[in-house]
């Protein structure tokens, strides 16, 4: 209902924000859930909330169903802070886990807090500000961890759509690149930062995976992988993906 997509994006039609989806049944299940991907609707196994839905329509709306709410426009503009919100704590636990510092442990507090906070404050809040603040962190936490391969290369915000990129590439830094329909196979890419990296429709298979800094769940969908793929922990192999 409050999320716009686009079929250009993978999501079947085009919808506007406040318009339920035409796959939405009567009980807030999904018609198609099954088999989304075969009736043309691969967005939906990519997208991922990272708990913001949940946090929003539990927690912010005290369990109040968009059904009965008065002001959706409002209710979506809070979803899309609190998705942010949430992303930035997936990293900086990760921060936490391989490279813990007192900067990002005082910013994990905060955003923690701000995840209880009222629609007021949310949509007061300088979302653009603080993303920055923590892409800094992230930014140092990443150049702490891959330290140890000074001679690795940076391709940072490189356009490398349907690239061939094999063999080692440990600690390289691929930061906002646009790896769409490249040829990741078999690579080693152990501590190498992919933060906000674009793999749809990369080929991952045989690639390692399982080190990589800032790799999200979203990411893992839009790729494609196989059995042989390395992800890290935590991270699930989606259900398209080969055996």
């Amino acid at each position: 209902m409050l999320l716009p997509f686009s079929a250009s994006s993978g999501f079947g039609v085009d919808k506007p924000s406040g318009r339920a989806c035409l796959n939405l049944l009567d009980d807030d299940r999904c018609g198609i859930h099954d088999s989304l991907r075969e009736k043309g609707w691969p967005g939906c196994t990519v997208f991922e909330c990272f708990g913001a839905g949940q946090q929003v329509s539990q927690i912010t709306y005290a369990g109040v169903s968009w059904r009965d709410q008065d002001n959706l426009p409002e209710m979506a503009a809070v979803l899309s802070v609190m998705r942010q919100l949430h992303e930035m704590l997936v990293h900086l636990l990760e921060v936490e886990r391989r490279s813990p510092d007192e900067d990002s442990r005082a910013a994990s507090a905060e955003i923690e807090q701000l995840t209880a906070a009222d629609p007021d404050t949310l949509l007061q809040l300088d979302i653009d500000v603080l993303h920055d603040r923590v892409g800094r962190l992230l930014a140092d936490a990443g150049a702490r961890v891959r330290r140890r391969w000074p001679d690795a290369g940076d391709l940072s915000r490189r356009d490398l759509a349907g690239r061939r990129l094999e063999g080692d590439h440990r600690g390289w830094t691929l930061r906002a690149s646009v790896l769409i329909r490249a040829d990741l196979r078999d690579a080693d890419l152990d501590e190498a930062d992919l933060l906000g990296c674009d793999l749809r429709d990369a080929d991952v298979r045989g690639c390692d995976l399982s080190g990589a800094l800032f790799l999200t769940q979203p990411q893992v969908n839009a790729a494609t992988g196989d059995g042989t793929t390395k992800l890290p922990p935590g991270l699930m192999r989606p259900g398209h993906w080969p055996t």
